[in-house]
């Protein structure tokens, strides 16, 4: 519920601070004297527009800021946001504005984190729901008459809503993958013989290797120049076993060494095991000596093999122009063709992609259908209730259905609703945005978010001066239904019926007075019976004994 409100610099309002009851709370006063300003400032905090001239002449800054207690539904989204809550005794949520250029620039916290436009937008229709006269914006956002229906048909009825979604994801998924194939597949018959060609070509090829047009560089290289590294070979065996100028070779220096050091490992033992390291070194340096004169051996000049690899680099660097793509990209593009173009091959998954999309298709159908069912349940239901709450309400042979009407499935299923009403006998069922009144609108909305509270968890109704230009009988049906409200809800009014107005829990009166030249809105919570029964006789008419004695009869009733 809502707690509490501070409000400072807003339209005629310099500071107020207000704490709210549970249960019926309605607002009364003069035209223009800033019943409104609440409204609009429990609006805007939670995220809705800021009016023209919100705050107050002669002020850049002001600050609107509400309490609400928790419920689970808030702690559960607080902690999907990584907004850390657990300790806070009351969930704060305040709206700084400043005025600059002309034009507002605001910034909103929820327990001191900041919050975007986004988020506050997520988070508004777990706190309040705000209701106006004439509101048929209401019904005609998208959705808006499905939505409710849901809402209605309570928390078993919701869970037909995810697997629906889910579904039709995964069949949207199964018909785009279809959809490509099917494009492939005509792009394939198009061009068939282009690409059985290019198929032809690339099997001549044989390629097999990525890595083969490397190997072959490698192996010319080593052919052209075979003279150079035969020299090299002749240069590294003359150092390694017939020395350079007179001077012993390295195996004759490490025989050498060889030596010397197993005469020193006789007088000391512990150099044995330097003994065996240097006789690894010997033994390795008389293998790459024979290694070398096997590579030495294989460097035969071999034109014909040259030219041969030479005319194999070239048809590899051709087809590898000619395509656009390197030798691995090449393998690749082959064996996709082999698969496009073998019998079966690009039909065969079509045909699988084709099942797959029926499949998810027909799971989407199913579980559509189970939807659709227990939508029809609670539209049979809310029609029953809401002619139940409305007949009172001078609307005795009122007709209300909710039509649905299949369509193609989507997220949110496989029909559009749509409420039709008529309010006499004469005239036909038709869309409710279309044919009822403004005072039938606010009467149905009332009726409509009665029927909702036992879904709506936590969430406060404010209801805007619904109640305007109906009738003494009506405005006692009204009262009764938002005091029935209250008994699962918060509800506050802002009204102009002495009938509504008796039946709250919590009065409170706003007017205007002006101090030192400054008109200023100041809010007045009314505590004793005699405040509130001054009030409602002003409301009634005027301050005179009749007036009195109507609104004490009206107390009374409430109390009773």
């Amino acid at each position: 519920m809502l707690k509490g409100l501070s409000i400072r610099n807003i339209a005629l309002i310099d500071h107020q601070e207000l704490v709210f009851d549970p249960g019926f709370t309605v607002l009364t006063g003069e035209t223009g004297a800033g019943k409104s300003i609440l409204l609009d400032s429990l609006d805007a905090v939670t995220g809705g527009g800021l009016p023209q001239r919100l705050l107050r002449d002669g002020c850049e800054r002001g600050s609107i800021e509400a309490s609400f207690s928790w419920t689970p539904a808030l702690r559960a989204w607080c902690a999907s946001q990584e907004i850390a809550a657990d300790d806070d005794e009351e969930l704060l949520l305040s709206r700084e504005l400043r005025l600059q250029q002309g034009r507002y620039i605001s910034r909103s916290r929820l327990n001191g984190a900041l919050l975007n436009r986004a988020l506050l937008s997520e988070l508004r229709p777990q706190l309040l729901d705000l209701t106006g006269q004439g509101q048929t914006q209401q019904l005609a956002r998208p959705g808006q008459q499905r939505r409710w229906l849901d809402q209605f048909g309570g928390e078993e009825h919701l869970l037909y809503l995810e697997p629906v979604r889910h579904a039709q994801r995964r069949w949207r998924q199964a018909a785009a993958e279809l959809q490509q194939a099917q494009r492939d597949h005509e792009a394939l018959l198009q061009d068939y013989e282009a690409r059985q060609q290019q198929l032809d070509e690339l099997e001549a090829a044989v390629l097999d290797d990525p890595a083969e047009r490397v190997q072959l560089e490698q192996e010319q290289d080593r052919l052209c120049h075979g003279v150079r590294l035969q020299q090299g070979c002749q240069e590294l065996q003359g150092r390694l076993q017939e020395g350079a100028e007179d001077a012993p070779s390295v195996l004759d220096h490490l025989a050498a060494c060889d030596q010397e050091l197993s005469a020193m490992a006789v007088i000391d033992g512990s150099l044995q095991s330097l003994v065996e390291d240097w006789q690894d070194v010997h033994a390795s340096l008389q293998n790459l000596s024979r290694q070398l004169d096997r590579y030495a051996a294989a460097l035969e000049a071999d034109p014909d093999h040259l030219a041969a690899l030479q005319e194999r680099i070239a048809q590899l660097k051709s087809l590898e122009r000619r395509h656009g793509l390197d030798l691995p990209g090449l393998i690749e593009r082959r064996d996709a063709l082999r698969h496009e173009l073998q019998p079966g091959g690009a039909s065969g998954l079509l045909q699988d992609l084709q099942q797959a999309e029926q499949r998810a298709r027909q799971q989407r159908d199913e579980v559509c259908a189970r939807l659709s069912s227990s939508r029809q349940r609670a539209a049979r239901a809310l029609e029953q209730e809401l002619m139940q709450a409305l007949r009172p309400m001078a609307l005795p042979v009122v007709r209300f259905e909710v039509d649905l009407q299949p369509c193609e499935p989507s997220d949110d299923g496989a029909e559009s609703v749509q409420f039709l009403f008529s309010a006499n006998p004469d005239q036909p069922l038709a869309p409710l945005k279309e044919v009822a009144s403004g005072g039938e609108m606010s009467r149905f909305l009332l009726a409509l978010k009665t029927c909702l509270a036992q879904s709506d968890e936590g969430i406060t109704l404010l209801f805007d001066e619904i109640d305007t230009g109906v009738s003494g009988r009506v405005s006692a049906a009204m009262a009764a239904l938002l005091k029935r409200l209250a008994l699962h809800r918060q509800v506050f009014c802002v009204t102009h019926q002495p009938v509504v107005a008796a039946a709250a829990d919590q009065h409170l009166l706003v007017h205007k007075q002006v101090q030192a030249g400054r008109t200023i809105s100041q809010v007045q919570q009314l505590q004793s019976l005699q405040e509130r029964q001054r009030e409602l006789a002003e409301l009634a008419g005027g301050d005179s004994g009749e007036a009195r004695a109507f609104v004490a009869r009206l107390l009374e009733r409430r109390t009773a």
